[in-house]
């Protein structure tokens, strides 16, 4: 799986936002701090847009390998006693791997494919999954 920043729906996303402020601004007369407000939420987004970041995930049947902007990381299947894979209540997935020596590896969040497909292909290859669903706290 491999996203780029540069997707149709991030430039609509942050277009529609703006359009939304700009409308605010102008029918609501709106204070230009509220507005600058909004439009700062958008900055991630659109630096996503600007520089095309891509991030990546490739599971083979004996590695794991990932990108994240500059950075990448991989890892031996062998090595992932199991994958925890956390619901948040931005109803992004946060994947954790496990290993066997007890340490804890989180995959960068633009990384982690849709949760059903990576579950499935963690599971095809032997992989114990664990899912947890919005916790507060951890």
């Amino acid at each position: 799986m491999k996203r780029s920043g540069r997707r149709l729906s991030a430039v609509v996303t942050v277009a529609v936002i703006w359009f939304l402020l700009a409308l605010t601004m102008i029918l609501l007369q709106a204070s230009v701090w509220v507005i600058w407000l909004g439009a700062l939420a958008t900055l991630p987004a659109l630096y996503d847009i600007v520089t095309g970041r891509v991030s990546s995930l490739v599971l083979s049947d004996t590695m794991m390998t990932w990108q994240s902007g500059k950075h990448t990381g991989s890892l031996p299947l062998s090595a992932i006693k199991t994958v925890r894979l956390d619901t948040r209540l931005d109803l992004s997935i946060k994947a954790t791997l496990i290993l066997h020596t007890g340490a804890k590896m989180r995959l960068p969040l633009d990384a982690v494919p849709p949760s059903a497909a990576f579950e499935d292909a963690l599971k095809q290859r032997g992989i114990p999954v664990e899912r947890h669903h919005f916790r507060l706290v951890g």
